[in-house]
Order: structure tokens, then sequence, then C-alpha cells
């Protein structure tokens, strides 16, 4: 098929800005992480590949932005009582993380939940004209220094990689990641939680035992054996607050947005490229919904999307259209492109300074 010259216009203005993009950006740390060692000592590589002391005051930044202060000194001792509620592993993880690098443990378990109440995010899934599914995300948080926390996981199982993905340095949940040759998922909140509404997900988490979201996307990449089995184990199990899961698959069709409650799906949305949806294009807003006026993520990536092709998809033009603003902006932490037929290509970059309305005057829309 040939491209219209609005689209090749646009390809390559995305191809050269991009290409300038990337040398301002990095890769992350990797961290191998032994499932088969005991939890309070599996994170203790955290402690070779960052400074002890700098994790404690980033940690405190990000405690300080998302809990306001008088709240997070009045839960620090039910914190405390509250941690035989934290089922296993996560509840030795982050005792170890708190011994190894240092800090309170009551800290550590709210940094923890810090994190599950303020991820705007864009997530793609795509298929190309052979039947290749290719996922990317970009992650936002309103934290600068998540930049500098930003670390891939390999998590290892008898000596093997068993299930990776790209999480902050200090939280055992994963927003990200892939099972090798299986599925790949990555989770974008769904609405807007304000912190006075953190008490719904502690009493969530603690008295009706639901999982944190991100919790169960790393239970998901641990257990499930492909992509029908995950996107049925992220739709059913009980979570603490609303999210979307996106799902990527090895075979030609599977694709899924999954929009959740917390006692089960709201909706389905799978790749249906036979009749034209050979993509879907999740930000914090359900898809059936207009998104608010302010927020034109969605317009712009599927504009996007459009304009390269369903012939023209792959990693790098993936990466493309994440980059444009807004759908890339000023509280971008990283972009991960991922495919799970080909593990290997698992690509994570962190965005130093985010992405600026400037950078994109090439591209009208």
């Amino acid at each position: 098929m040939l491209l219209s010259g609005r689209a090749w216009l646009l390809l390559c203005g995305l191809y050269n800005h991009c290409a300038a993009l990337r040398h301002s950006e990095f890769a992350p740390p990797t961290v191998n992480i032994s499932l088969d060692e005991q939890p309070e000592v599996r994170w203790k590589p955290l402690s070779l590949s960052f400074d002890p002391d700098y994790l404690k005051n980033a940690s405190a930044q990000v405690i300080d932005s998302t809990v306001p202060r008088w709240v997070h000194q009045a839960v620090k001792p039910i914190v405390l009582a509250l941690e035989k509620y934290i089922p296993q592993p996560y509840a030795g993880e982050i005792r170890g993380i708190a011994e190894h690098v240092g800090g309170s443990l009551s800290d550590a378990i709210i940094l923890n939940f810090a994190y599950e109440v303020s991820a705007f995010c864009t997530s793609i899934v795509t298929q190309d004209q052979n039947g290749n599914v290719y996922h990317g995300r970009n992650l936002d948080y309103p934290h600068p220094v998540l930049r500098n926390l930003t670390i891939n996981v390999n998590f290892f199982k008898k000596g093997k990689v068993a299930y990776q993905g790209t999480s902050f340095a200090g939280y055992v949940g994963l927003w990200t990641g892939q099972s090798p040759n299986k599925f790949s998922v990555s989770g974008d909140q769904r609405g807007s939680e304000h912190w006075w509404n953190w008490w719904k997900n502690w009493v969530s988490a603690f008295l009706f035992r639901r999982s944190p979201v991100s919790w169960l996307m790393r239970e998901t990449l641990e257990n499930a054996e492909d992509f029908l089995d995950a996107v049925s184990r992220l739709s059913k199990v009980p979570i603490i607050t609303g999210v979307y899961y996106i799902v990527g698959g090895v075979q030609a069709g599977e694709g899924m947005v999954i929009t959740r409650d917390r006692t089960g799906p709201a909706d389905l949305w799978p790749l249906e490229p036979v009749t034209g949806g050979w993509y879907r294009v999740e930000t914090n807003y359900d898809h059936w919904q207009p998104p608010p006026k302010r927020d034109y993520r969605r317009i712009v990536a599927s504009k996007a999307l459009n304009a390269t092709g369903q012939d023209h998809i792959n990693m790098d033009t993936l990466y493309q259209v994440l980059s444009l603003f807004p759908v890339c902006n000023g509280i971008t932490v990283y972009t991960t492109i991922m495919s799970a037929a080909a593990p290997e290509k698992y690509n994570t970059l962190v965005r130093p300074q985010g992405c600026l309305p400037e950078d994109q005057d090439l591209i009208d829309y």
C-alpha cells in the first residue's frame, strides 16, 4: 500500500524527531532478582546499584509529594500494625528492602502503596499485517526523581528469566512487563484518584484482602500460561482500585484492553484486525467515553497510528508515536516497547526531561 504525502511527512518528521530525542534518553540499570531465594534477601542487589542514602531521600520525596505529612504521620503506627495482612512474598520483600537499603519499614510500606494511586499513562497494543503484535507504553508520574530510580528487573527462576519488567527502586510491584514468548502487560490508572481517597485502597488491600493492581500484574506474569490465561486472571481477581490492563500476546489477534472495577471486568476491548481494529489506545479514561477536552493524548496517538498505517507499524514506529506530545509529556518518566514473541527486544528508555510541546512543532494536528 502506498502512503499518502501527508503520511510520509508524518513518518519522516517522527523519525528525525525521535532520532534527536534518543541522544538524551538512557537505558535504566538492570537488576537481577532470584525468585529461588527467600523474599527477605531477593532485593539485596538494589544496594549494589543505588546509594542507600540517595534511595532514602528519593523515597521521602515521593512520599511527601503523594501523601500529606499529617496523613503520613497518622498512618505510621497503623501501617506497622497491618503489616501482618500483607501477603507473601511481598511482606518479606518489602521488609528486606527496608533492611538492605535502609529506612523505616513503615515508609517502605507507604511508598509501595503510594505508587498505586498516581500512574497517568498511555498504552498501545498493535498488530502488523503479518500478525506480529507490538506493545508500547509511556509511564507518567508527577515525581521527577523517579527518572533516577527507574530500573529494568529480570526475575529468575531455576536459572532462567521467568519474566521481566520495568519498575522503581524500592517498589516490589510492576506496571510494565512481559513473560517471554507468552504475553506482555501494562497498567494504566483508571480515572482520577485523589489523596483523600487513599483509605479506600487500604481498606480494599487489608480488610477485603484485595490485591494492589501492580501485584496482580506481577503474579500474572509469573503464573499465567499464555495470553488467554493472563486475560482471565487480570479480569477476575479482585483488586484495590480500578485500572486498565493492556495485554499483548504472541499470536495474531492477541491484544486486549481490560477495563477493571475493583471486583471484576467492566469491559473487554480486543484487537479486531479483520474489521480494522489493528490497534487499541488506552490512556486513563474509558474508551467508549470521550476523554476530557484538556487531555488529547488518545486523539494524537490514534491520528499518528492511522497515518503510520498497519503495513508500517513496528517497534520503531510505535516508539515514534509514543514520542509525540502530549502522548509523551512533561511528566513522562519512561517509554517501553516490547513484543512477547521477541522477548530479547524488550526496551525501556528513560525520558530525562519528558517531552515538551515545542518539540513537536514539525507535526501539526
